[in-house]
């Protein structure tokens, strides 16, 4: 009934309804006696004032909304700490190919050398000399299995290169390896030099923590992803209704960032006769509406956005922010940042990136797939790369910095990109992947992809504590 009247509900409100012995009655005069028409949002605050009064109260009067949003501080400064907007280096040629995986390869070294089990590495060319165990860091060139099931990795440091065989059955096989990441190694030397019979494969990772710790901020940070304006599978509704509730809600009334990690709009010619599923044909236009929609947010919520592969920015990652051509349809409350970045919430730490790596991770790697997206990033923190493997759907841009390693553990961690919607925790790193607000494409249902809309993942900025709103 809600539905059909174009009014969504709370998931708290349903579960009390559904409580309720005479719930249609409720609902059916509740409708009908609103002044203003069918509401958005049924709210638990506005369901349980209908119940305490018999019935008798209209959804609250905007007008008392905006009212006490004028009690709410003023917008936050958001600081951020890593972006490659503006410091973009990249020419493309050979050098600067060599100086990006040179960056890649001894940020990441030192990350390896902090471990306590490559204590005493040696470079390649000296563990060729060894006779005895020995342990080096290397930068996968290769990995294959052999016909009888072992692994053959071949690495290389900076002066020189080796082989790895990895026995089927030992600790190091359960590893999986994918190219360009950087690793450690601890082993045995064999065939004079020219070959490891590697025991032990050692990432950079992460520390072990307990998580967040509490803090006096009262901030809640909303994160939302994969908007697609422009698409005739947009979800307009539903995005309405987010957009109502983060206006009338009682939880989020401390809501104070709004965080949407790419695929800003739709884009033009992303895919395969894209043209038949668009409901806008003008990029520009696209960033217009959404500019338009972005409006009804709360004046006092800061909005961050990242673009995405179907934005208008240079596909090689990193990618910058959106340029001064497009920011123009956006309110000074939009802070625009590049692909990936940090920035600092009220001393947060938030690692944002888009996730086009996902599909290489996938295509490289058994076990994982787009309906795990946690478990994708999960392996992007026990590497500190985002997107190690070159050469594939992922585009790099040569720049002489690597700016898609994770050399600042963060405290959130938030990605987009495959369209479903995540919330977990690795080692104290809370990891969300943001949902989207587009319909199933038809590009999608021919790959049988199915995905999972309209939510929002909330975090409180002070407690660490999580909540997932949905809209559905």
């Amino acid at each position: 009934m809600l539905s059909q009247r174009g009014t969504l509900i709370e998931p708290d409100a349903a579960d009390l309804l559904c409580k309720q012995p005479n719930a249609l009655d409720v609902i059916e005069d509740y409708l009908s006696s609103a002044k203003h028409g069918p509401p958005m949002i049924l709210t638990l605050h506005n369901l349980r004032q209908l119940l305490h009064e018999e019935m008798k109260t209209e959804i609250p009067d905007l007008n008392i909304i905006t009212e006490a949003s004028t009690q709410h501080t003023s917008r936050r400064e958001i600081r951020v700490k890593k972006d490659i907007t503006g410091k973009s280096t990249s020419i493309g040629d050979i050098a600067d190919f060599m100086r990006l995986f040179q960056d890649r390869y001894r940020t990441l070294k030192r990350l390896l050398l902090r471990r306590r089990e490559l204590q005493g590495s040696v470079s390649i060319s000296k563990a060729k000399k060894i006779e005895r165990d020995v342990k080096l860091i290397g930068m996968v060139s290769n990995a294959r299995t052999t016909k009888k099931g072992h692994k053959i990795i071949e690495i290389e440091d900076e002066d020189d290169s080796i082989t790895l065989l990895v026995l089927k059955g030992s600790p190091a096989f359960k590893e999986f390896v994918v190219n360009d990441e950087v690793i450690g190694v601890i082993g045995d030397p064999a065939k004079r030099g020219e070959m490891i019979i590697a025991k032990e494969i050692v990432r950079p990772d992460i520390p072990i923590n307990g998580g967040m710790s509490k803090s006096d901020s009262s901030s809640w940070a909303v994160f939302v992803g994969d908007i697609h304006m422009g698409s005739d599978k947009f979800l307009e509704q539903q995005w309405k209704g987010f957009i109502e509730w983060l206006k009338i809600a009682d939880e989020a009334k401390d809501v104070n960032y709004l965080i949407m990690p790419g695929d800003l709009v739709d884009g033009i010619g992303i895919y395969p006769d894209q043209e038949d599923e668009l409901l806008i044909n003008d990029v520009y236009k696209q960033y217009e509406v959404l500019g338009e929609y972005l409006k009804e947010v709360r004046d006092d919520i800061s909005i961050i956005a990242c673009p995405g592969n179907h934005d208008a920015v240079r596909l090689a990652e990193p990618q910058p922010a959106l340029p001064q051509s497009i920011a123009k349809f956006f309110d000074s409350n939009i802070k625009l940042i590049g692909n990936p970045a940090v920035i600092d919430l009220e001393g947060r730490s938030v690692l944002i990136y888009h996730g086009r790596s996902f599909d290489d991770w996938i295509a490289a790697a058994p076990g994982l797939s787009y309906g795990k997206p946690l478990e994708i990033m999960r392996e992007m923190l026990r590497r500190r790369h985002l997107a190690p493997i070159y050469g594939e759907r992922t585009a790099i841009a040569p720049e002489q910095k690597d700016h898609l390693v994770i050399d600042e553990v963060p405290d959130i961690f938030v990605t987009g990109h495959i369209h479903k919607a995540g919330l977990g925790d690795y080692r104290g790193v809370v990891m969300i992947n943001a949902s989207t607000w587009q319909d199933q494409t038809l590009y999608q249902k021919m790959h049988n992809h199915t995905p999972d809309p309209c939510k929002a993942f909330m975090i409180h900025l002070g407690t660490g504590k999580a909540r997932v709103v949905k809209f559905t």
